[in-house]
């Protein structure tokens, strides 16, 4: 009886904070993809009508961009929260402020009815998701990767990384439901203010699941004991800049083609097929729906190969992937583009994402843990997520032709191959 009890526990209670980890990520990311989904479809239309429609794309852009530079921010006060005063306290905090400023962009009158003061408000409620997000992810994956038994961190960090995938094939797929269902005309007159509004009921159920676990035992033991950080951000960069200027660079390439593909990718299909072409939705709503089996199963590789291995076939081949969906879409075939779609997300991009949330986490010491992870994942986002569909919209606006951008995508690869290379192997370190 006395033997039974304590292997019983241990064994539950990853998987409890994993599945906690995965829902609330999801609810997340549903919220901020939302806003990625409608930039890419209504935002230019309704909070930039007076301009033209390819300076209405850069500005709506521009907005999504700011969410991005947020992000290092949010990170840095996470960061010093998490690392003080525990990882759930930061992560209920965050889950709360995605979802008041996700509802309220579901409230907010256009352009049409209140003038500027409409995109304004949007760029502070897109900065607001900014912040949150940016507190989001190393909190979930740092939870679940401490939690997680010896050399199957990859597998239970990734199911942090499944709310990336999960989130946005909720987003996207509401949206392409309500699109389908009601119209253009009506969606964008009305309807797309739907799946923001229902953000209000996720963000309760998030709450209801974030309350019940706790912080991992070695981080309340530190706790306890008086010896977390004073001021663990400034301790990060003083004991592990290394390691923060690596999971920067490490972060560039994944986000990069992940925002290129999803995000930028439904306006240049709607550009080259036509406005009321849904393959690009459909193509994310394949990808996402594939990618709840691919991320984890790149984990569990990354787990027993190492995490270098799959990274670097992901971070080579993400470059390739990206050309063929440019071309796919110049076929105009939907099929070939939700193929180029897969590719692009499932083989290269998730060779990445799966193994992410462990390597990152695995790099830092407990003591810095949440603030390096959140400032290696925020900065790289911000560098390379929240500027790359505004430099891709300009760069094809400007020449007419997707080239540069591919060119341009190929030397950030250049930067995460490096970092991979550079990177300690910590897979098989079980002292982490």
């Amino acid at each position: 009886m006395s033997t039974s009890t304590p292997t019983a526990a241990p064994a539950r209670t990853p998987r409890r904070v994993a599945l906690a980890s995965a829902i609330g990520t999801t609810i997340e990311w549903y919220d901020f993809y939302l806003y990625a989904t409608a930039t890419a479809l209504v935002f230019n239309q309704l909070f930039f009508p007076s301009i033209s429609p390819t300076a209405g794309t850069l500005a709506a852009f521009a907005t999504y961009a700011a969410g991005f530079g947020a992000r290092p921010i949010g990170a840095v006060i996470a960061g010093h929260l998490g690392d003080r005063l525990g990882r759930r306290t930061v992560l209920v905090g965050a889950l709360v402020l995605m979802g008041t400023a996700t509802t309220l962009i579901g409230l907010l009158p256009s352009f049409a009815t209140i003038g500027v003061a409409a995109p304004v408000l949007l760029v502070v409620l897109r900065i607001l998701q900014g912040l949150a997000v940016g507190g989001e992810w190393a909190g979930a994956a740092i939870l679940a990767v401490e939690h997680a038994p010896p050399r199957r961190r990859g597998f239970f960090g990734s199911f942090t990384q499944l709310g990336s995938p999960a989130g946005m094939l909720l987003a996207t797929g509401l949206f392409f439901l309500v699109r389908t269902a009601v119209g253009d005309e009506a969606f964008v007159d009305f309807w797309w203010r739907l799946p923001f509004l229902a953000s209000a009921v996720l963000v309760i159920v998030g709450l209801v699941i974030r309350l019940r676990i706790s912080d991992a035992p070695e981080f309340t033991a530190l706790r306890e004991q008086g010896k977390v950080s004073r001021l663990p951000v400034v301790e990060v960069f003083r004991a592990a800049p290394r390691e923060v200027l690596l999971t920067t660079g490490l972060r560039l390439s994944q986000i990069a083609l992940f925002v290129l593909i999803t995000t930028y990718g439904l306006t240049y299909i709607a550009s080259e097929i036509g406005r009321s072409s849904s393959a690009g939705l459909i193509a994310v709503v394949i990808s996402s729906a594939l990618g709840l089996a691919t991320t984890p199963l790149w984990a569990i590789l990354s787990d027993r190969i190492g995490r270098r291995i799959p990274y670097l076939l992901g971070a080579v081949g993400g470059t390739v992937t990206l050309l063929l969906f440019f071309l796919a879409v110049g076929t105009g075939s939907t099929w070939l583009v939700v193929l180029a779609v897969v590719l692009a997300i499932n083989v290269t991009h998730d060779a990445m994402y799966g193994p992410q949330a462990a390597w990152f986490a695995e790099l830092f010491d407990v003591r810095v843990r949440y603030s390096g992870a959140s400032l290696g994942y925020g900065i790289g986002s911000v560098i390379a997520g929240g500027f790359a569909p505004l430099v891709a919209a300009a760069v094809v606006g400007a020449t007419g032709s997707f080239w540069l951008v591919v060119v341009i995508f190929a030397g950030v690869s250049v930067l995460t191959i490096l970092s991979a290379v550079f990177a300690r192997e910590t897979a098989f370190d079980d002292s982490v």
